[in-house]
């Protein structure tokens, strides 16, 4: 326990603030050419001297496709023989989207009661500062680590993770290892220590009813010219009705896991003040709402755009889209949805809404019944103040396909965050008290790592 006191006493005496003051300062926007040099400079001057201060060798590497930025990855071998632990972080955060409320900003951290605000603080600065921390306090104490580390950081999560998968799939050898244990992404909530295993992809739809490149008086032509206004709403509504059911079969998953649905058994969601209150009867019928929200796919209307709402004129307007997104689990068959919703859109009779797909990210997730899942929630519900929540996989997006199909590895993944952390809109925070918890639970679980027992690889 003096280990774990240790970590606490780091986080009460201003220590971890401090840290995490000086990584907020650096504006590592990965969609601007002015945060791709504050990127660098984060990789050299924070990230580059945290690494060798564990005792790592440090190398940086060039990204395999054009639009993404370099790679870090810092390895320390103690003995070839012991177990390999492979960690994740990005150092990129997102640009900003408006005025930070207090006269607070982006790149000076704040403190204002429990919440530490900054761009970063939360995604994901903060939660890998946590996790290296973490690595320090547990060399310091034992002047090893009982096992070899890995530690990969990439600058483009915020932009897609662009060349991550081609740079995982190169260098195999250099990520080789037994597990990932990484940060990122939200807790179930605020009070609710939490280990998820995996995510939800999503993919993009653009729905086009372009039908004239005029628009037409309402009285004159109103009954006689197609609405694509209205087309295009009840092209939707065959997709996905006004409940959030979605109608076509192909955009779902084939079944919900028995050992997903028992990990979910009894988690409540929306449960820190403030959060918004779910709404009765909206979404997958006969599922609970962790079940719908975890384990289940869900359509999204993302942007609808007709006329001007705000100035209506006594026209039918010319032209009509909407954004769609599908949130899906893994087990979705996902390369046959695009032909999917354009046939079935023609069969109900909108063949001329035209249908574009993009901007996907892949499902994946590491089975429940991984021995590592077991041995990693027996290690965190020893220390943690009560159970901790297992998620198959939490409702956003991450690389983590990149881990699980590509290098073949249990992914565990232990968020310092939660879902009011206001991650990529104005006064980003992350709350002291997960902080300071996280920093005990990953110090523990790290410490607990050495011990694990052999797991063979995939």
């Amino acid at each position: 326990m003096e280990l774990l006191d240790q970590a606490r006493a780091h986080v009460d005496s201003g220590a971890l603030f401090a840290e995490l003051a000086t990584l907020v300062a650096y504006p590592t926007v990965s969609d601007a050419p002015e945060g791709r040099v504050a990127i660098q400079a984060y990789l050299d001057e924070v990230l580059t001297p945290a690494l060798t201060a564990l005792g790592c060798e440090v190398t940086q590497h060039a990204n395999p496709a054009p639009a993404g930025g370099p790679f870090l990855v810092g390895v320390r071998v103690e003995d070839p023989g012991l177990p390999t632990l492979l960690c994740y972080g990005h150092a990129d955060v997102v640009g900003e989207a408006g005025e930070w409320g207090e006269g607070r900003g982006p790149w000076t951290l704040t403190a204002d009661g429990d919440r530490w605000y900054g761009r970063g603080t939360a995604d994901n600065k903060g939660q890998h500062l946590i996790n290296l921390t973490a690595l320090r306090l547990l060399l310091a104490d034992r002047g090893n680590l009982g096992f070899n580390l890995k530690f990969l950081f990439e600058t483009g999560e915020e932009i897609g993770s662009p060349g991550l998968t081609e740079f995982a799939a190169q260098e195999k050898d250099l990520l080789e290892a037994d597990v990932l244990i990484a940060s990122d992404g939200p807790r179930l909530d605020a009070a609710t220590p939490t280990l998820f295993l995996g995510a939800r992809g999503a993919i993009r739809f653009t729905l086009d009813v372009d039908l004239r490149p005029d628009a037409y008086h309402s009285g004159n032509w109103g009954g006689v010219l197609r609405n694509p206004a209205t087309t295009l709403t009840g092209a939707i509504a065959s997709l996905v009705d006004g409940h959030g059911r979605v109608q076509v079969p192909e955009l779902l998953p084939p079944e919900l896991p028995e050992s997903v649905r028992a990990a979910l058994d009894g988690l409540k969601i929306a449960n820190t003040p403030g959060d918004p209150v779910p709404d009765e009867g909206w979404g997958a019928p006969g599922l609970t709402g962790a079940e719908r929200l975890y384990g289940w796919n869900t359509l999204e209307v993302l942007a609808l755009d007709a006329g001007d709402v705000d100035r209506p004129v006594n026209a039918i307007p010319g032209r009509a889209r909407a954004v769609l997104q599908l949130r899906y689990v893994a087990g979705t068959d996902v390369d046959k949805i695009p032909d999917a919703v354009k046939e079935h859109l023609a069969a109900q009779g909108f063949p001329m809404v035209e249908v574009t797909v993009g901007g996907d990210f892949q499902a994946s997730r590491t089975p429940v019944e991984d021995p590592w899942v077991g041995w990693a929630k027996a290690a965190l519900d020893e220390v943690a103040a009560q159970p901790v929540a297992l998620l198959p996989n939490f409702g956003g997006g991450l690389p983590n396909h990149v881990f699980t199909d590509v290098l073949g590895l249990a992914t565990l993944w232990l968020p310092h965050s939660y879902p009011g952390c206001l991650q990529h809109a104005p006064d980003e925070h992350l709350l002291a008290p997960v902080a300071r918890e996280g920093l005990v639970l990953a110090t523990a679980l790290f410490s607990a790592f050495g011990s694990a027992p052999p797991t063979p690889r995939r």
